[in-house]
Parts: structure tokens; sequence; C-alpha cells
């Protein structure tokens, strides 16, 4: 069974005011002390990093291939985070984009230097949160056809993961603002089918030797091969507020990687949709997320969110149900659909708190409840 592994971005905020505050080089002290205190050798033990601005961090779990387990991996490192940001003075919370007026502070270091030197205010500007699904593959040749292949259905992952409607103190009008921000970066968003893993190395390297980019590392497709395991590295998902929506995300980027190299193995092409229309369909989940319509992975036309869940839920079905995740995934879409997703929730907080630093303390809350 393929292993699965989350990477998170979480917001580094005032306990009080719910303002993001540049905690970040306090909390991974108090990471690598702790470390220390466990016989370990600091930020090497630990799963913690430091991101582009100093008002959040990052962790990665463990790879796992049970949900469960990964539930539990997530729930256990968000706590860590908590009582890391409460050594630093602050408070993690899962949202993608910041609801109160913030001016981010880029993280030192030279390649941090480099990107706010190269990209002005998109790097300044840039604090969003997202969550990242890496699945592991047998080879390059077969992540590749799997990235072919899973393209159209990647901006339903959008849609369910929606959890960033706010930006700067307003309502966007979007349920991911996040994955508008983040698709400034000239590299970023859907891209062309490759074809062969060779052709997707010199395309990698061809765009690196313009100078555009510093390296291999800014190579922000949506979903890409890792440059540092033997995975697919699936990245639209704005993180989620509660711990069981990556859980689910996870469940579904499985199944999405297993149906596509399924397909690969029994000489299925890719659908042969270009990039202006998955950009198009990437849009629209941004803009919608689950509370307006999606494009149809299939036909790319417009119908309603849930019909574009389902038919996610439809394509990678028989492996869900091989996965032993079927059960998980329909009652984890059946709640989404009921409840909605975090930008339904901050939504809603609004209205009965009345106040987003309200808002952001009542997310913080649920970011550490399990």
């Amino acid at each position: 069974m393929r292993s699965v592994g989350v990477e998170e971005e979480l917001l580094l905020v005032d306990p009080d005011s719910g303002e993001p505050v540049a905690a970040s080089d306090a909390a991974l002290a108090a990471a690598d002390r702790r470390a220390g205190q466990h016989g370990r050798d600091s930020a090497k033990d630990h799963r913690f990093e430091e991101e582009l601005q100093k008002e959040q961090v990052e962790f990665a779990t463990e790879p796992v291939t049970e949900m469960g387990r990964l539930q539990e991996e997530i729930t256990r490192c968000r706590g860590e985070a908590a009582r890391h940001a409460d050594s630093a003075g602050a408070r993690v919370v899962a949202l993608a984009t910041s609801p109160l007026a913030v001016e981010p502070s880029l993280s030192d270091g030279t390649r941090y230097r480099w990107l706010g030197e190269q990209f002005g205010v998109t790097a300044q500007e840039q604090l969003t949160c997202g969550c990242h699904v890496h699945v592991s593959v047998d080879s390059d040749e077969e992540g590749v056809a799997v990235l072919d292949r899973m393209r159209p259905w990647l901006a339903v992952l959008t849609a369910m993961s929606a959890n960033s409607p706010f930006w700067q103190g307003q309502d966007t009008g979007y349920g991911s603002y996040r994955s508008r921000v983040w698709n400034r970066w000239p590299s970023a968003g859907p891209v062309e089918i490759f074809g062969s893993a060779d052709r997707y190395h010199e395309q990698v390297t061809a765009m690196v030797e313009t100078g555009v980019l510093r390296d291999e590392g800014m190579i922000y497709f949506d979903a890409r091969l890792s440059a540092s395991y033997p995975t697919v590295e699936i990245r639209v998902a704005d993180v989620c507020l509660d711990a069981s929506g990556p859980v689910l995300l996870a469940a579904l980027a499985r199944a999405l990687v297993e149906t596509s190299a399924r397909a690969w193995q029994d000489g299925i092409p890719p659908d042969r949709i270009g990039a202006g229309l998955l950009r198009l369909a990437s849009w629209r989940a941004g803009r919608s997320g689950l509370d307006g319509p999606l494009l149809h992975p299939e036909t790319m036309r417009e119908t309603p969110a849930a019909d574009a869940v389902r038919a996610l839920y439809r394509h990678v079905r028989e492996a869900l149900v091989d996965h032993g995740d079927d059960d998980l995934v329909r009652e984890g879409i059946a709640r989404l659909l009921e409840q909605g997703n975090g930008a339904r929730t901050q939504r809603r907080l609004l209205e009965e708190e009345g106040s987003l630093s309200r808002v952001v303390s009542r997310c913080a809350d649920l970011t550490t409840s399990g």
C-alpha cells in the first residue's frame, strides 16, 4: 500500500488580538529545546521548520499507510506546534490566510533575501498556509504518469479544502483566496501533459536555467515530483481548520494517485485538457469553494460543487475500497457537504462573533481540538 505524508503550514498569532506575530524563531527554538530534553539533536530530530514568513511555521508528519495513524500524527504535531508557539507567546491557527491585516516579515537567510529581492511584493505579501500531501510512487516514470492523469481532478481538492475567505481584514468573496495569492508565483499552477519522466526533468531544468527561479524547490506546480522523497506531492489545498480535513484529503489523494497509476498500467492515456482550461477550473474552485459552481473534471462545464465532489469520489472509489478508506471518505464527504469547509466556518463565526479577532481565537481552538 502506498504511504502518505502531510505537510501543514500554520499561522502564528497574538493570543489576544489574533493578529499574526513574527514568532517563528522563538517557536522553533522551543522545539529545539524540547528535542534536546528528549536526548535528540535539536532541529534534525523534530518535525518543524521555518517558512517564508516569520508569522508561520511548518510541520511534516511521518509517512504512514493507515489513515487512523495519520490522524494521530496530525493531531500530535498540531499539539506540539501549539506548545512551541505558547513558549514564544503566540498561538497556532490553521487558517490559510490571516483574516486580520498584516505586514509579514520575511524569514532570515540567503534564500529568503533572494526571494524578496527577485519577486518584490509577491514575496513580501506571501503569507499563506497550505497543506501538501505526499504519496509514494515506485519510480519517476510512474510519478509523471500519475501527474499527467490527475490534472483535471486537483481543483476539486482546492474547493473541498477552501479555508481563506478573508484577506487584510476584508471578505474577498473567495473560498480559497490563498490559491489566488499563491498563483502569483511564475512557476505555480496547472501544467501541460509531460508524457515521460525525461520530459518532466527537461522542463524543470529549463525553467531553473532561465534564472527566474532559484532552484528546483521553486517548481510550484499544482502537483510535482518531490525533490526529496520518492513521492508525488499534491500542493493545491488550503491548510484545513479541523484535523480531520487533511486526513480526508490524504485518503482522496492516495486513491487519486493509485487510480492514475492503474490507468497508466492499463494503457489508458491522460485526458487532453489544456492548462488554460485547468487554470479556469482552479480559479473557479478558489472563488466558489463549496458554496458555488465548480467546473466538472470530466466536461469542464459548470456543475454544482457537490456533483464535482461526488464525481471525484466515483472516479477513485475502487482504490478507496482496496485501501480500506471507503467508509472514511464517504462519511467525510457527507459531513463536509453538510457542514461546509473552513471558509464557510469562518464566515459563520464572523456572524456569530461580530469580530475577526474572535474568529481567529475560535479557529485556534478548533485547530488543536483533535
